[in-house]
């Protein structure tokens, strides 16, 4: 019985990807657990591996690089040495893979016949992911290209020498695919949570002070930086909130067990758009391991060299414009998770003590929750919680 190679979920919003390459030849034995083609998924490309064993057949019509694939798409075939493959594809079914997120899965995508992604007719032309990624940043619509590669293959020469020329450049491309889930995720928060913002200030001159201790005893170690020192307070603070940690899911109100590692994510800024990778159980991770761990994923992050499962499972997200001089501002939910916290910079200002007014430094805090979670009470007492943590910090992290 030939065993048919579907397009799983990589994310737990995840309907449809962008195949990138075969990674296997057709003809070729495989093996459970080798690794069969690339795929892009919500945010990272990443190596497929079969589940099952036999003849790997790839059909004429399946998917080339850089065609939009759904998810539950069958694009291949294991096959017995002397069994011949089905001559067409099935309509798209539900997906019955796993999300790898943890989180809840998302609908499957109405049945359709596959011919309608996958032939030829409807196919973009081949492209490499580099040569989209310059196209979607210089506005460039790559689809309309002449590509100079192998097999008319458009490569990031052809873009740039398209916008050199501006025979393009005033032609609007369609979003790329991190952009388009950042955008769908970003709506769909909108629309789907009942988003509240608290916003308070915490008295930042013991922070800086212990950031200047570490930069001054590092030697030629990098010092934590501000993301590692609030990343571990946050998670210390959130031991005690399990409200904070719970998400909204179909059933109810989910809320994580006591036990349960506190994993945050982290916005990372990259080229391609936003990319949130998650950092696990900083509270009992040292400062010095934390930021080798921060500096290793965003270094990944910026290359798109994070897995999906690098990204998936945090509680609560952490995004920090501070270095972008932002004072303040209101973050946007990261689902399934129920509240994110904003961070802005820290700023000289004038602080009133007994009759006189002495420098001061603050730093701008922004808790957006979901109210369908959890109330305004509980989320302004892990709030207060951690400006204290922020305010007096060794003792924190001492303890």
């Amino acid at each position: 019985m030939a065993h048919p190679i579907q397009i799983p979920r990589l994310g737990w919003s995840m309907e449809e990807g962008v195949f990138v390459e075969w990674l296997r030849a057709d003809g070729e034995m495989i093996e459970p657990g080798d690794v069969l083609f690339n795929l892009e998924g919500e945010k990272a490309i990443q190596e497929i591996e079969s589940i099952d064993a036999g003849v790997l057949r790839i059909p004429t019509d399946a998917p080339a690089e850089g065609d939009t694939v759904l998810v539950g798409q069958v694009i291949g075939w294991l096959c017995a040495e002397d069994e011949t493959p089905p001559a067409e594809f099935p309509a798209v079914a539900p997906d019955t893979t796993a999300a790898t997120d943890g989180g809840p899965p998302a609908p499957a995508a109405e049945p359709a016949p596959v011919a309608s992604v996958a032939t030829p007719s409807a196919r973009r032309p081949a492209s490499s992911p580099r040569a989209r990624r310059i196209a979607s940043e210089l506005g460039i619509d790559w689809t309309t290209l002449a590509g100079t590669g192998r097999g008319n293959r458009i490569r990031e020469s052809d873009v740039r020498a398209a916008a050199g020329s501006g025979s393009a450049a005033s032609t609007p491309s369609p979003p790329g695919n991190v952009r388009g889930t950042i955008a769908h995720r970003m709506l769909t928060a909108s629309r789907e949570t009942a988003p509240v913002t608290l916003t308070t200030t915490a008295d930042a001159q013991a922070l800086a002070s212990l950031r200047k201790q570490f930069q001054a005893t590092a030697g030629n170690d990098p010092a934590p930086g501000y993301n590692e020192i609030l990343l571990k307070l946050t998670a210390i603070v959130l031991r005690g909130h399990p409200q904070i940690r719970s998400t909204w899911t179909e059933s109810g109100i989910a809320v994580p067990a006591d036990t349960a590692a506190i994993d945050i994510s982290l916005a990372i800024d990259t080229d391609a758009g936003l990319v949130v990778p998650v950092v696990r159980d900083p509270a009992a991770a040292t400062l010095k391991s934390l930021k080798q761990t921060v500096a290793d994923l965003a270094d990944r992050a910026r290359l798109r060299q994070l897995t999906a499962a690098e990204m998936a499972g945090g509680v609560f997200t952490l995004t920090n414009l501070g270095a972008q001089g932002i004072d303040a501002f209101t973050p946007i939910l990261n689902l399934p998770q129920a509240a994110i916290l904003g961070v802005g910079r820290i700023r000289d200002v004038p602080v009133v003590q007994g009759e006189e007014i002495v420098p001061g430094q603050e730093i701008a805090l922004s808790l957006t929750f979901d109210h369908r979670v959890l109330d305004g009470a509980p989320a302004a007492t892990f709030l207060a919680e951690l400006v204290r943590a922020i305010e007096n910090p060794g003792a924190m992290l001492a303890g």
